[in-house]
């Protein structure tokens, strides 16, 4: 397997793991011609990316875009609770 990128792999990470899990990615890592780090690291990765992903990406509807949209374009006025929450946030950053 090719690695993605062409920086040196620097960091070092141990894991435990039973025999059984370990002959089946090294049967997997087999099958993908791949070594069993280069094998897990891909697919570690990979599944990091898809986890981050799903808690970091927001996807609206139609409909809830439009009502965002419409709220940074024409933003309401500001009402008491925010303005208050903006006078204790520079009293604590000290502005």
């Amino acid at each position: 397997m090719p690695r993605s990128s062409g920086e040196v792999k620097r960091e070092r990470m141990h894991l435990r793991l039973d025999a059984a899990a370990k002959r089946k990615l090294a049967r997997a890592a087999a099958y993908q011609n791949a070594s069993v780090s280069d094998f897990v690291l891909v697919h570690a990765v990979a599944a990091a990316e898809r986890v981050i992903e799903a808690h970091e990406k927001v996807t609206l509807s139609e409909a809830d875009w439009d009502v965002f949209y419409e709220a940074l374009v024409n933003p309401p006025e500001p009402n008491e609770k925010l303005k208050e929450a903006a006078r204790r946030y520079r009293e604590r950053v000290g502005e």
